[in-house]
């Protein structure tokens, strides 16, 4: 890593964080940690819980992970920073816990030497991420249900 904080490879995209925890998450954090001076553009993504789903209004959300859910994410961040020529670091968090609404649930920021690569490889970074983290969403909605979603 270089002393501004950003990666020092010359060829190879750099996972500087792909974790699963209970601490709120900052997606300038993520932004500030993947910059550098290859980087022609830094794409970020926040996933922020909102006050509805599907037309129902969510009082509260808990989300649990599996024991894996940690080396699942960075398995799939390290694919998918390699699958995409010019991208140069990634950083991507997931929040497991209790959530209230407007917290942020993922946080991903793609740095890369162009910015459609960045877009590109920012967009299934989240896609992938969702589809195969081993994390569950609980809802509890205003009239008092509650479902599971996101179950891969």
């Amino acid at each position: 890593m270089s002393s501004a904080g950003g990666p020092t490879t010359a060829h190879a995209p750099v996972v500087l964080r792909a974790a699963v925890g209970e601490e709120p998450l900052d997606v300038s954090e993520h932004a500030a940690l993947v910059d550098g001076p290859r980087s022609g553009a830094v794409v970020t993504f926040s996933g922020v819980v909102r006050d509805h789903d599907h037309g129902r209004s969510v009082r509260t959300l808990d989300y649990e992970g599996h024991p894996s859910a940690g080396a699942v994410v960075e398995r799939v961040a390290a694919e998918v920073a390699g699958r995409f020529p010019g991208v140069t670091a990634v950083a991507v968090s997931h929040r497991v816990g209790a959530l209230a609404i407007g917290d942020v649930a993922l946080a991903c920021a793609v740095a890369a030497e162009h910015r459609r690569e960045a877009f590109d490889a920012c967009s299934e970074l989240v896609d992938e991420v969702k589809r195969q983290l081993p994390v569950w969403k609980r809802q509890e909605f205003a009239d008092g249900s509650e479902e599971w979603v996101n179950c891969p």
